[in-house]
């Protein structure tokens, strides 16, 4: 991501400033249109499982300014993956507690799922109608860029450490004193993680899973194509 540019630069290295503008388009796209549709992704599902704690707080909505994290945004744009301000959820109100906040948890990784296999469907019509038009580079630069965004958000929120959502549907298999446990260290599990994506520790296991996602996405979004023939 745009992290990678700045170090190239330092270095004296040179970046294709084209690349570049595309991939801070395509987080400022998802930062606005698409992580608001995450939280909103929580707070739907929350609300049709029997807590409607984000629809009285008002955060029942895709606008993008109730949801704004700076620091989420911040990373977003520096490392491809970040966070929107979390809806409020309360575990009381659903019915079947554990697995109803997994469920909600699992709502936002799987809106990102399908942002970028829309994504996905729309790079490939573009490149089918590449074949007969002349279609400029850039536009295959931005959806590529916002279907490793989305991919990589979903990678992130899936991983099973609090308070991401992965850790919400790790719970609903714990008891209540692993439970307790596993949250109890949150704040300090999430500082490592941030030391450990600073130093670049983290980016061969993230890139690795954030790849195979990404080939299921397109794997998916081929079908309709090869259905009618025309991949």
């Amino acid at each position: 991501m745009l992290i990678h540019a700045i170090f190239t630069l330092l270095r004296g290295g040179s970046v294709d400033f084209t690349s570049v503008m595309m991939s801070i388009l395509a987080v400022l796209f998802v930062m606005f249109a698409i992580l608001p549709l995450h939280e909103y992704a929580h707070a739907w599902m929350a609300n049709k499982l029997g807590d409607s704690t984000a629809l009285q707080a008002g955060r029942h909505t895709i606008n993008p300014l109730a949801s704004f994290d700076p620091l989420g945004a911040l990373f977003l744009l520096l490392f491809g993956f970040g966070w929107a301000k979390p809806v409020p959820v309360d575990p009381r109100r659903f019915k079947n507690p554990r697995r109803d906040m997994a469920l909600t948890a699992l709502a936002g990784p799987v809106s990102n799922i399908l942002a970028a296999l829309v994504g996905a469907l729309l790079y490939l019509a573009v490149a089918i109608f590449a074949f007969h038009y002349v279609v400029p580079d850039w536009l295959f630069y931005f959806f590529s860029y916002y279907i490793t965004v989305n991919a990589s958000l979903a990678v992130f929120n899936l991983l099973p450490l609090p308070p991401l959502d992965g850790s919400k549907v790790v719970g609903a298999f714990l008891s209540g004193r692993a439970m307790y446990q596993y949250y109890r260290y949150q704040n300090q599990i999430m500082l490592v993680v941030f030391l450990l994506i600073f130093s670049g520790a983290l980016d061969v296991p993230l890139s690795y899973l954030q790849s195979a996602l990404t080939n299921g996405i397109f794997y998916l979004a081929e079908l309709p194509f090869r259905l009618f023939g025309v991949l």
